[in-house]
């Protein structure tokens, strides 16, 4: 867990801020831990306009995916914190935004996307060096590529960023974005395992957007030469996007860190016992409250989970699947806690509906498994779906109690109130609409994701 000081006067004024927030609890600072608090220093990464608004577009159109129907956006839109606002999305085969998506009795989707979708929220930092709920897309020196990746084989260089390494996962997710087995080309040469390379799903998507002169155009300019567009230079682009979009490092937390304005009383309050006595801060650490470590606590499994199509019981064993470490069962990805006001529900299964309800599970994880309520879930009808699978098999929930890595902590109504208030106080105004907003259209002519 990495730690950082602040400069003399501010840490002296956080520390005397912080006991006199314990003391309105009942407690000393005597009685407490208290973690030096975060610098705001966050480094971004830096890209011209002209890439950002080339990402924009493709972010916003529905021409990557196989089917023509899906956008990015489709599941990370900002009129929900960057995710979309059900606890498991319905990604190809689905009608609409959020929880209003239905499904396309058309084109009925096999099943709901496996986990929640992350917010996007300042993943153009540099400390966002892993991906996904399981990490199993994350930088590394060792690789030619320089990242590590369950497409091994299939893995190129010249990603700008681990940023834009992850959007080429959700173009080749059947349920996300390539659409079911052999009902289009993207998603037949997904199946028959042609990725990468000549008529793999990358350059059938490549060619795609050559084929619109407004995509042509802007990449020309962009690169400053006539090569084909290939599915990296889509990839960095939406990162440059995303980088820009979604930076969200101006929250009144920030403001108090860099010494510009001062938080209530109650979020002081809420920030002491962050990081003293309800030990956040111990996961949750650095500016944007993430260590990007891995940790098991016993969160609800609901929907279908990440194990493979033939096992039908919604196991989701989390890293596990990713290093084959039994020691790695269940543990998920810290998420960060920035804007995470905007961003319910919450869980790598999206269980939870609202922040108190996923900041109590952390008090007591185990007892919280076993009395979850299932009414939490904002799962959007979806006939014939084993939503509760994993609730239903004592022996699951045995195993997931199990593996919990997290000691409860006991908090008084008042204090969880005043933590409640200091996760408000992560939130940064621009993460409501982000910076560009949604474009009126698209170069593909396609309806714009979301479009108002």
């Amino acid at each position: 867990m990495r730690l950082f000081s602040l400069k003399l006067p501010l840490a002296v004024a956080g520390f005397v801020a912080i006991a006199g927030a314990l003391a309105l609890s009942g407690e000393t600072p005597e009685h407490q831990t208290v973690l030096p608090l975060p610098s705001a220093d966050a480094q971004f990464r830096v890209a011209p306009m002209a890439s950002v608004e080339l990402g924009r577009q493709l972010f916003y159109d529905p021409v990557l995916s196989g089917n023509k129907a899906v956008a990015c956006a489709t599941c990370h839109f900002p009129d929900f914190g960057t995710s979309d606002g059900v606890s498991l999305s319905i990604g190809d085969g689905g009608i609409g935004l959020g929880p209003d998506r239905k499904i396309d009795p058309d084109n009925i989707p096999e099943q709901r996307v496996g986990r929640n979708a992350p917010s996007l929220f300042n993943l153009g930092a540099g400390e966002f060096n892993v991906m996904f709920h399981d990490g199993r897309l994350e930088e590394d020196e060792t690789r030619p590529s320089g990242i590590r990746s369950p497409l091994e084989d299939n893995m190129v260089s010249g990603f700008s960023s681990i940023l834009a390494a992850q959007a080429m996962f959700p173009v080749l997710s059947p349920d996300e974005m390539a659409g079911h087995y052999s009902e289009n080309e993207i998603s037949t040469a997904v199946r028959q395992g042609r990725l990468t390379g000549e008529r793999g799903a990358w350059e059938l998507i490549a060619d795609r957007v050559s084929a619109i002169p407004a995509y042509k155009e802007g990449f020309r300019a962009l690169r400053g030469d006539d090569r084909e567009i290939s599915f990296i230079d889509i990839s960095n682009v939406i990162a440059d996007f995303i980088a820009f979009e979604w930076r969200t490092d101006n929250s009144p937390f920030d403001a108090y860190l860099r010494g510009e304005s001062i938080l209530s009383e109650l979020q002081l309050a809420g920030m002491g016992i962050f990081y003293g006595k309800g030990e956040c801060a111990s996961c949750h650490s650095g500016q944007f409250q993430t260590d990007q470590q891995f940790y098991a606590i016993a969160m609800p499994q609901i929907g279908p989970g990440k194990a493979a199509r033939f096992e039908t019981h919604n196991k989701d064993v989390g890293r596990m699947r990713v290093t084959g470490d039994a020691d790695d069962a269940y543990r998920f990805r810290t998420p960060s806690l920035r804007n995470t006001a905007l961003s319910a529900p919450y869980g790598h299964s999206g269980a939870y509906a609202t922040l108190e309800a996923v900041v109590r599970h952390h008090l007591n994880p185990v007892e919280a498994l076993y009395s979850y309520d299932r009414t939490q879930a904002i799962l959007p009808d979806f006939p014939g779906a084993s939503d509760w699978n994993v609730l239903d098999d004592p022996a699951e929930m045995a195993a997931i109690a199990a593996a919990n890595e997290l000691e409860p902590v006991d908090l008084n109504e008042t204090e969880l109130v005043a933590l409640l208030a200091f996760l408000n106080a992560l939130t940064d105004p621009r993460a409501v609409t982000g910076r560009l907003g949604v474009p009126d259209s698209v170069p593909s002519g396609l309806p714009v994701a979301g479009g108002r």
